[in-house]
């Protein structure tokens, strides 16, 4: 294709060399019309992004060439996901129309095409990107092409993220935090969700990632000397086997130690863990099960295992079709290694996901996704759900952990980790899950709310008297359960509510209006959420007709607000009651402006202190309020509602105090331990103490400390004096 109108001579290359690239990536997946579709559609793609840069300065048609490469080499999709690929953005960012595409294309291709486009700038709407979410995520139903490029396009804009500004890097690493590395482990992409990780928190923890990657450097040579004093001794009796094998060592993603760090409140130092060993066998598939059992074995009786900490789900694959034997063993000078035993069947499933389950479909009984779809299928299904409950019900379909439970007839059902017994009744049958009475797990009765164990077996008493009511909501987790619960409650309120819609419509004919062209009007002039709860509330007397019309008039057939005349005198009244602020705010700049300008407030949710990295976010009636960006409420802030997200930095000033929390853990040595702590923070550092806890249990001690510091500088200072004192083993700050 003749490139030289549009492109420089250096630009000609690298777009060439990179469709080689791609071109290769497909051999032996297309023919001869299929490479004439994909290299129409590239023609087509270069010359309708021919006038567009990339924020990194290069040609835009790099970008969907990139992800159509992804598609294949490393979510093994084919010529249809490319051609796709390749024209994903044509519609959204040039001249180019969908009609065009099916045109040309085809009605497959142009249906894709249109799931990856963005919903129009001119479709109002109060959650833009909660809608545009929710497009994407709907197409699953039709064609998981959609989302699997959607997932590539996402991967390749977060590879090349440093060439963004700062605050979009931040916008852009929670969004893909909050959907896209969950939606990737739920298809079983394990590689992409790790690099989503670890990006994100490379974005929204750079610091602390840092310092991580400089001590997984630092420790690289001893690592790898440790892994061949692993593997030597397993690999001769691996050989007497008599199958292929081959044996990796490789450190756990950043982002996994991390969490670890967190979650066990430790330093890198103290986590033993930080690689995995996995030996993978080229077998049949008849005997797959026995050979990784046969490895288990072997590396059992080499190295001393650690039976609580053994993950068979080889027995029974994880619901996104993940197969593995997992377990942990102590290793040469007493230090911990996980070791995963799989085949090179089960290692191209965890790594392709979605696709590789369909390359192999029939090698194993199981339709591990359908179960799944259909619960997106349920969610879709509630056309009154607005696109945030519909984002949030499907992000509870991405549960990371889950519990395998048994049916009175052994039959297995797998379940999200803190699903209830009244889940399981729903996830069964909805007739089951409605006239739930009673619950018995492992022959001993348990309430509806009881949380789900691995292995437990679950017998459900029905009745047919049973219905659902509002406070099952609270008893379930699963968006099956929810959905069914709430379309269940509806119901009832709608045929309770028969009786309020009759007598509104007595008083709309005495009236002598229309009932159809003014019940909207009362509904939203009433503030009730719909038709449905105001009926409702009608007839339970929560709210009397006369007491709706007591401030409505009828105008040329409409009803209408009585108009209020306001007194002048209420005037200054209005300006008393203005909001004053109780402190000088001059400590932030919002959207580059002076925080004196707007009424803004530090979040109590994660309590930012100068030098964190922060945002803004406009409150419906608290004004703006500061957040951290690894604020616990950031992910579903920024990937929901990205439009009332403000910029904010620090100003100069730096006398305002703020609050940081602390937990302080440590051996409990008994008398002193208080005044050691109390006394650094009051006596050496000259600061406030707001709050402090402290506990001991079975010889250590745990405490919450609430301080209040100038910036993150002297935090940090504190963090480490604090974690010198003899006899506290860790300080870390309360995220």
């Amino acid at each position: 294709m003749d490139l030289s109108n549009n492109y420089t001579v250096e630009e000609q290359e690298t777009i060439r060399e990179r469709y080689r690239l791609l071109i290769e990536s497909l051999q032996g997946k297309m023919d001869t019309e299929d490479e004439g579709f994909i290299y129409k559609a590239y023609k087509l793609a270069a010359e309708s992004h021919k006038n567009q840069k990339r924020k990194s300065g290069e040609p835009y048609i790099l970008h969907p060439i990139e992800v159509a490469r992804i598609c294949v080499a490393e979510m093994g999709l084919g010529p249809t996901a490319v051609i796709s690929a390749l024209l994903h953005d044509v519609v959204e960012d040039t001249h180019v129309k969908l009609s065009d595409i099916r045109a040309e294309f085809g009605e497959k291709i142009a249906l894709i095409v249109d799931g990856l486009t963005k919903l129009a700038k001119s479709y109002q709407t109060d959650t833009p990107q909660a809608e545009n979410f929710r497009k994407v995520l709907s197409t699953l139903l039709f064609d998981v092409r959609v989302v699997l490029i959607k997932m590539a396009d996402r991967l390749h804009n977060m590879r090349t993220i440093k060439n963004m500004p700062n605050e979009k890097q931040l916008k852009i690493a929670a969004e893909t935090s909050y959907i896209y590395a969950p939606l990737a482990h739920r298809l079983g992409f394990y590689n992409l969700k790790t690099e989503f990780q670890d990006i994100c928190m490379k974005v929204m923890e750079s610091k602390t990632y840092k310092e991580i990657a400089k001590k997984l450097n630092q420790t690289k040579r001893e690592r790898d000397e440790y892994i061949k004093a692993f593997i030597g001794p397993l690999e001769p009796k691996i050989k007497a086997l008599n199958v292929p094998y081959r044996i990796t060592g490789r450190p756990k993603s950043i982002s996994s130690i991390y969490n670890k760090i967190k979650t066990k409140n430790v330093p890198f130092e103290e986590i033993y863990d930080l690689f995995a060993v996995r030996i993978i066998v080229d077998v049949p598939h008849e005997i797959e099960k026995q050979t990784c059992w046969q490895i288990y074995s072997i590396v059992t009786d080499v190295h001393t295992p650690i039976p609580e900490r053994l993950k068979d789900f080889v027995t029974t694959p994880k619901s996104n079709g993940y197969e593995s034997l997992h377990t942990t063993v102590i290793g040469p000078t007493g230090r911990y290694v996980e070791v995963q035993i799989r085949t090179e069947r089960m290692d191209e499933v965890a790594e392709r996901g979605f696709a590789a389950h369909w390359k192999y479909k029939g090698v194993s009984s199981h339709d591990h996704f359908g179960p799944w779809l259909d619960s997106i299928r349920e969610i879709m299904e509630d056309n009154e759900k607005d696109a945030l409950e519909f984002v949030d019900d499907f992000k509870n379909t991405l549960f990371s952990e889950e519990v395998f439970v048994y049916t009175p007839k052994g039959h297995v059902r797998v379940l999200p980790k803190g699903a209830t017994a009244l889940d399981f009744a729903f996830s069964i049958h909805t007739d089951i899950g409605y006239h739930c009475i009673a619950v018995k797990v492992n022959n001993k009765l348990v309430p509806m709310g009881y949380t789900l164990r691995n292995g437990d077996q679950i017998n459900v008493t029905t009745s047919k008297n049973q219905k659902p009511n509002e406070d099952w909501l609270k008893l379930v987790v699963t968006s099956r359960a929810r959905t069914r619960i709430k379309s269940a409650i509806k119901e009832e309120k709608r045929r309770i509510g028969e009786d309020g819609k009759e007598a509104l419509e007595r008083k709309f004919r005495n009236l002598k209006i229309s009932f159809d062209d003014n019940i909207d009007i009362l509904v939203k002039l009433s503030q009730s959420p719909s038709r449905i709860d105001l009926y409702f509330d009608i007839a339970q007397n929560k709210v009397t007709i006369q007491q709706l019309f007591k401030h409505l008039e009828v105008d040329h057939g409409k009803i209408h607000k009585i108009e209020v005349v306001t007194p002048e005198k209420a005037e200054p009244e209005v300006a008393k009651r203005r909001p004053r602020k109780n402190k000088p705010l001059a400590v932030i700049m919002l959207n580059g402006e002076p925080g004196e300008k707007f009424q803004y407030s530090f979040a109590s949710c994660c309590n930012p202190v100068s030098g964190d990295n922060i945002f803004g976010f406009v409150t419906t009636k608290e004004g703006i309020k500061i957040h951290r960006y690894n604020c616990p409420n950031s992910e579903h802030m920024l990937s929901n509602y990205g439009y009332r997200v403000m910029k904010a930095e620090w100003a100069n000033r730096q006398e305002e105090e703020f609050i940081a929390d602390l937990m302080v853990t440590g051996i409990d040595q008994g008398v002193g331990v208080i005044q050691n702590l109390t006394g650094l923070i009051s006596n050496q550092f000259n600061l406030n103490i707001r709050a402090f806890h402290i506990e001991g249990k079975e010889g250590y001690f745990e405490g919450k400390m609430s301080i209040l510091v100038h910036n993150t500088n002297q935090l940090n200072l504190i963090i480490k004096s604090l974690g010198e004192l003899e006899g506290v083993s860790n300080v870390s700050r309360i995220e």
